[in-house]
């Protein structure tokens, strides 16, 4: 005998796929070292031996993402403007964290900021005007990865801005964000932290994976014969930019998943986001019409069905 399953059944199976599909997206993300070798995944795998039980990770990465919606609708409804900075080494993991804040939000309403570098006609403007224009406006979260603290470091590091250019910038920045808070815009700074071994590390496993040595810049490579340079200006940055009104906060990146978490946990409960009212949703009826034909299209328009 044959039981009914009944459209509750095709509803629950519809779900479950549907989360198995959720869950797929965050494995891609997650693939990592596809090209290494067994010995490089060794040394990888001793270093980091007390990694965060994977299921947990995700768990909770999608606890996460469920309250930065939550986020999103309450900045959207309230018009708040929030601005989050990530800055640290290279490779130090800013890249990862922006694309699990990202991931499940309205590009319209959360967007990330990662200027090249600036142009002859930039360089002879006042320094903050070519980070000015993405700015949020009402109802809007910007993402910098990596802002206008360029100057206090790589510019600084790399000889590409005058010690008086420094001078004046860290004289600036302080009134710079101060102005931001007074007009409102929330803003936050994160710095990821990172030990020279495990940056180190992360060098060379780019250096043999063919996916991610795009990841690997002229820059980064002369971030590690300057590291003690990069640590004195750090140093510094802080001592003179971490103000009462944007303070800093530093997140400790050389486990990467848990630093991923970690950040974002942090950044929700930095803003006192609430739950916001919605209209109930409803899914109107299709308008059909019996005399109406779907045309039958030409089959060089459609893409192969190779998979």
């Amino acid at each position: 005998m044959t039981m009914d399953t009944g459209p509750h059944d095709d509803v629950q199976d519809w779900l479950e796929a549907e989360l198995a599909d959720t869950l797929d997206e965050d494995f891609e993300l997650e693939i990592s070292e596809p090209a290494l070798s067994m010995e490089l995944r060794k040394i990888y795998n001793k270093a980091h031996p007390a990694q965060i039980d994977r299921r947990v990770y995700f768990q909770e990465l999608i606890r996460l993402q469920s309250e930065l919606i939550k986020l999103q609708d309450w900045v959207s409804h309230t018009g708040e403007r929030i601005v989050v900075l990530f800055e640290g080494r290279d490779s130090a993991g800013k890249g990862g964290v922006i694309k699990r804040i990202t991931q499940r939000l309205n590009p319209r309403i959360c967007r990330v900021v990662a200027l090249p570098a600036p142009t002859d006609r930039e360089k002879t403007q006042w320094y903050f005007q070519r980070y000015v224009p993405h700015l949020p406006a009402a109802g809007e979260i910007v993402l910098f990865a990596r802002s206008w603290y360029n100057r206090a470091g790589v510019e600084r590091v790399m000889g590409f801005a005058s010690p008086d250019q420094v001078e004046q910038f860290f004289d600036d920045v302080p009134e710079f964000e101060r102005m931001l808070v007074r007009n409102g815009t929330r803003l936050v700074k994160y710095w990821f932290s990172i030990t020279d071994e495990e940056q180190q590390m992360r060098f060379l496993m780019r250096t043999h994976d063919p996916m991610k040595q795009w990841k690997l810049s002229p820059m980064d490579l002369q971030s590690r014969v300057r590291w003690e340079q990069y640590t004195k200006a750090k140093e510094e940055m802080f001592a003179r930019t971490n103000i009462p009104e944007a303070p800093w906060y530093i997140v400790e990146g050389n486990d990467k998943k848990r630093a991923r978490l970690n950040c974002v946990d942090h950044l929700l409960s930095l803003i006192p986001y609430e739950p916001v009212p919605h209209e109930d949703i409803a899914l109107p009826e299709r308008v059909f019409n019996p005399e109406y034909e779907r045309a039958v299209l030409p089959p060089e328009l459609y893409v192969p069905s190779k998979y």
